[in-house]
């Protein structure tokens, strides 16, 4: 892979990213949920380890479903709300240009 190759890769990421902030922040709680569940594994006291392992997994489940659902959210407020807002403002702004 090329140095401009990576570039493209790495500027796509950043601005998927930005487009919906979700789903890094999804990711990111998935792995922050792993990473401490798995630090915890060692004072777990006398839960089984599958029951341990069963908790871990539906918490981080849990919190990606939540900032997929966020996200879609988001997506739909912007396209159904704020979209036929500014075009209705573009509306009335040439109607008021043609007036004057």
């Amino acid at each position: 892979m090329t140095a401009v190759e990576y570039e493209d890769n790495e500027s796509k990421f950043i601005r998927k990213a930005k487009e919906n902030p979700f789903v890094p922040a999804g990711l990111a709680g998935f792995f922050g949920i792993v990473a401490y569940r798995l630090f915890k594994l060692k004072s777990r006291g006398e839960t089984k380890m599958s029951v341990h392992l069963i908790h871990m997994r539906v918490a981080a489940q849990g919190f990606v479903v939540g900032a997929m659902t966020l996200g879609v959210v988001y997506s739909m407020y912007r396209e159904y709300v704020l979209k036929p807002a500014e075009a209705q403002k573009a509306l009335e702004q040439k109607a008021l240009e043609k007036k004057c």
